[in-house]
């Protein structure tokens, strides 16, 4: 079967080495070569990478225009496969192989539909995460789906669980296809009435607050990217916090930060959040203990929403 490939972060790289090593990928579209990261050049995604090493064609768009539409038409593929990809795909596209178009969704749909399913899931409290190996349609994640799979939160930050669920989809990706060749695969029409949508997550929504529980900005943390990192202030300074646990034993009053045998607590409205690793604004990162130590003369100071 021929197939190609689109995706870009790292969340598309495991389904990208899985089809290869199952299928004929014979193309591959990714997102163009941008800053990513801290770093000041330019860097190929993930995708264009994996791509390059395992000696595949790539083409790089940020839109379906015609001449990507034509180079996809001369690859003759069987199915379409997209991860992640980045761009919105018209129907020509979609309706651009015999067998399809399939998409790897990190959620449980119809749950969580949109940009940041990964993210709304940890913020919303939900005890599992998922993927769906679902159809391309044009009303955005609404396919139908055909291969589910699900990993437990548990604690587990945004990039653990990203990385979980990436091989995951990968490994249910190969399974779809298979059935899709053999005209095997069974696909279940999503419930409308269970549809919840996953906005991008903004900047502002990350920022803890002493106001909100314990638990509600221990998620912050864990929901937390570089794009929207979970900050605060505390000691009229700013800083991102890199991980965080609610505990039981630390005394600290709602909106204060007190420091014992070493160890950063925060008051919440409900309770006590234990800071675990910070990185202050200008500065590297580092574990909350150490950071600490440059409060000895404030050891009980406040802290607030930046």
């Amino acid at each position: 079967m021929r197939v190609v490939f689109m995706g870009t972060p790292d969340f598309a790289v495991p389904s990208l080495e899985a089809l290869d090593a199952t299928f004929d990928v014979v193309g591959v579209v990714t997102r163009p070569d941008a800053v990513r990261g801290r770093g000041k050049t330019l860097d190929p995604s993930p995708v264009k990478a994996c791509a390059a090493r395992l000696g595949l064609p790539v083409r790089e768009a940020t839109r379906m225009d015609d001449e990507t539409q034509a180079w996809l038409r001369g690859l003759e593929p069987d199915i379409l496969c997209v991860a992640a990809f980045g761009c919105i795909l018209p129907q020509g596209v979609i309706d651009l192989a015999p067998l399809g178009c399939v998409n790897v969704h990190a959620s449980l749909l119809p749950r969580w539909r949109g940009a940041a399913p990964i993210q709304r899931a940890i913020l919303a409290g939900d005890r599992t995460a998922g993927v769906s190996i679902m159809r391309v349609v044009k009303e955005l994640d609404a396919g139908d789906f055909c291969l589910t799979g699900s990993v437990p939160i548990d604690g587990k930050n945004s990039a653990q669980v990203t990385d979980e669920l990436s091989h995951l989809g990968a490994r249910l990706l190969v399974r779809a296809l298979v059935a899709i060749e053999a005209g095997e695969a069974v696909w279940t029409p999503q419930d409308e009435s269970l549809v919840t949508y996953a906005s991008k997550v903004e900047k502002a929504e990350m920022r803890l607050d002493p106001d909100d529980t314990a638990v509600a900005n221990v998620r912050r943390v864990l929901a937390s990217s570089d794009a929207a990192p979970a900050r605060l202030r505390a000691g009229g300074r700013g800083m991102r916090v890199l991980a965080a646990r609610t505990v039981a034993g630390l005394g600290a009053r709602p909106g204060h930060l007190r420091i014992e045998h070493g160890r950063v607590a925060l008051g919440c409205s409900d309770g006590v959040v234990e800071l675990l690793e910070v990185k202050p604004d200008g500065k590297r990162a580092m574990a909350a203990g150490e950071w600490a130590r440059g409060l000895h003369d404030d050891p009980d100071c406040r802290w607030e929403r930046i």
